[in-house]
Formats: structure tokens, sequence, C-alpha cells
């Protein structure tokens, strides 16, 4: 690496807190990679909603267009770690750029597939390709990581920046989505997802200055056998449930008063509401707020979307709460995101939080479908208790691995 982004990362600590954005895109290169990745990342929220609403129109079955969806959702599970080992050992550009291209020839396959009434089986195999997406993501955070591992204040900063580019992402991805597959044509959205993924993703990679030195043979373990590591995993788990459950059951609700069209405003304003706080998060980082304290607040506030629709039932009413509990998403995140960074060898970090997403997407896929179950068989209202009680599991998964821990250290 050249000797000026080592000695870039190094910022200064005594700087005061509203000036640690400025202090980041100060760094040479970053604003760049950024834009790059912001690009790429912007697609995540938009293929699912476009491939949805192009099956659908073309094969008249919700069912289909979910059960392909729900393909590349596990494939991605699959295929996520293994991406992220090889980009540890060869570096970003080297195995990001084939990938990238793979999945967009993915989606353009996909879109043909439909387009020309091909049969069922090809649109499983085509949108699986798409799978092979870098996680745009993991790959900034791990240049953060990198750039700045000597100032760990600066780096937290820089993950509270990731986690609110995260929400920022998928609270516009599906509403670019949806005006352009309503706009022009149903095919409209997987070309311009596919468009910005792969401009996104060569803008990111050209940026080799700031790009983490690969490292062709790992001694160290893996992250799934690395203290600390499962339990960080478990805890993403059930956060993702949290996210599955309510974004199904706030649909369902927005659906049983007569405002469907509603509901992706409505969960805009939870996304809204966790991009705030990762931002304010970022800047002035509270005294002694470590994950177990974040865990307890998302608990306690995921349980303001229930007693709003059990006590209002107003949909308004519900759009605040889901604003006010949004906001311990983000520090939860980026606190849980820290610790894996830090527990993570260097050399498999971007497998580490490959990882994470994969844990994030079985938590999303679990709580989506239990979230469905008692939205159907006990009613909308009652069926926010289930996002309730999967934020409650992660304090619990937390609790015990912080009991376990505490165990082991006693003589």
């Amino acid at each position: 690496m050249p000797q000026q982004t080592t000695e870039a990362g190094r910022t200064p600590a005594a700087a005061p807190p509203a000036a640690g954005y400025r202090r980041l895109f100060s760094l040479p290169g970053t604003r760049a990679f950024t834009t790059g990745n912001l690009l790429a990342r912007l697609p995540m929220g938009m293929f699912s909603v476009s491939a949805v609403v192009m099956i659908a129109g073309s094969r008249g079955s919700y069912a289909l267009a979910g059960a392909v969806t729900a393909t590349g959702l596990g494939a991605t599970a699959v295929a996520g770690p293994w991406i992220a080992r090889r980009v540890d050992r060869h570096g970003q550009a080297r195995v990001a750029v084939p990938a990238t291209l793979v999945a967009v020839l993915g989606s353009l396959a996909l879109l043909l597939c439909v387009r020309y009434g091909a049969p069922d089986w090809t649109l499983f195999a085509a949108y699986a390709a798409t799978a092979a997406t870098p996680n745009t993501g993991g790959l900034s955070r791990a240049r953060w990581a990198h750039l700045l591992r000597d100032d760990p204040d600066a780096l937290h900063t820089a993950n509270s920046f990731e986690q609110a580019a995260d929400e920022l992402c998928f609270m516009l991805g599906p509403v670019l989505a949806s005006f352009l597959t309503g706009t022009f044509f149903p095919e409209a959205g997987t070309l311009a997802g596919a468009a910005l993924l792969l401009t996104g993703m060569l803008l990111f990679t050209a940026q080799r200055a700031t790009e983490p030195p690969p490292l062709a043979r790992s001694k160290a373990p893996s992250p799934l056998r690395t203290p600390g590591i499962p339990p960080l995993l478990a805890c993403f788990t059930a956060t993702g449930a949290v996210f599955g459950s309510m974004e199904v059951v706030t649909i369902a609700y927005a659906d049983a008063q007569g405002h469907r069209a509603a509901a992706g405003a409505v969960l805009a304003l939870q996304a809204a509401g966790s991009c705030a706080a990762g931002l304010v998060y970022g800047a002035v980082k509270p005294a002694g707020l470590g994950l177990t304290r974040c865990l307890a607040a998302m608990a306690v506030l995921m349980t303001l979307p229930w007693l709003s629709a059990t006590l209002a039932g107003s949909l308004p009413v519900l759009a605040g709460s889901l604003l006010v509990a949004g906001m311990a998403t983000a520090p939860t995140m980026v606190t849980a995101m820290t610790l894996v960074q830090g527990r993570t060898p260097p050399d498999r970090l971007n497998e580490g939080m490959s990882l994470v997403v994969t844990g994030l997407l079985a938590g999303v896929a679990g709580g989506s479908a239990l979230g469905g179950w008692a939205a159907e068989h006990l009613s909308p209202a009652a069926a926010f208790l289930v996002p309730a009680a999967a934020a409650c599991l992660a304090l619990l998964i937390d609790s015990a691995a912080r009991g376990a821990r505490s165990l082991r250290r006693t003589p």
C-alpha cells in the first residue's frame, strides 16, 4: 500500500465529533470508492421488487415470483461467504468484478426469460446466478477497517455511515424500482439495477489505493470457529427476523386498514429513523453504550408498533411508532458490526462480514414466514408481537453469551 494511505488512516483523536464525517472523507480516495459503492449498493433494494413485478405481471402468479426470489435469497446465503473468501485471498478488484459480471448476466437472463416466455425453471436458474453479487457493503467496510485500523473512534464513525447508507439504499431502492416498473415497462427496474451495479462496482474497484492487500493463504481459523463470533451471528439472525417480520406484518396491517399502497411509505419511515439515528450515533458516540444496551433498547422500542396497532388502530400512529422504533436499529447494527470486525481475523474480514449478511438473510426469511403466519392466523395487530419477540430473542442470546464468557473467566 502507498505510504500516504497508511498515514491518512491515522486521524487525530482530539478532533470534535461534529467533524467526524468531514475527517473521513478528507482521506485520499474515500469519496471515490464511497460513490462507487453507493451506486453498486442501491440495486440491492431494487432487484427483488423488480423481479416480483416483472414475473407476476407476465406469469400472473405471485407464488411463482415469491419462490423465484426466495431461491435467490438461499443461493446468496450459500455463495456469499464463498465469494468473500476469494476476495480475502485474491483482492477485491480481482474477484468482485467477474462476480458482478455473472450477477448482471443473471439479471439480464431473467429479463429475457420472462420477456420471451421461457419455462418456469429457467427463471429459478437465472435468478440464482444473481447470488454472485458481491457484498458491496462488506467490501466498503473492509476498506474503512484497513484505513482506520489505528483509529477506533474514526472506524466507529465509518461503520455508522455505512449502516446509514444501508438503510438509505434499502429505503430508496424499492421506491425507485416501483417508479421505473410502473412508469416505463416491467423490465425497467431490472435493467436500471443491473446498469447501476456494474457501473458502481467498476468505479469502486478502480480505487486501488484504498483496497486492503490480499493474503493468498490464510492460516487463521474460520470466523465460525473464532471465539465470540457465533453468538454475534445468532444475534444478527434474530435481528434479521425483526426486519423480515416487521415488513410483512406492516403490509398486512396496512392492507387490513384499506391502505395497502401506503405500506411502502410507512416502512420507509422506519428506515428513515434508523438512517438518522445511525448518522447521529456516528458523530456522537455515547459513552458506555455497548451491544447489550443497544439490544435492550431495540427490544423495548419494538413493542411500540404492537401497542400503537392494538390500542390506537390507526395507520398514522403506527407510522410514527415505526419511525421511533427504527432509531434503535442502526446503533445496534453498528455496535455489532464493530465487534465482528474486532473479533474476525484481519485476513478473513470479508468472509466474516459476509457471514453476517448470511445470518441476516436467514433471519429475514424466517421472520417473514413467521410474521405472515401470525398475520393470517392471529390478526395483523397481534402479529406485531413477532418482531418484538425476535428483538427480545436477540437480547437473550447476547445475555447468554455474556454469561458463558463470565463463567469461562471464573477460576
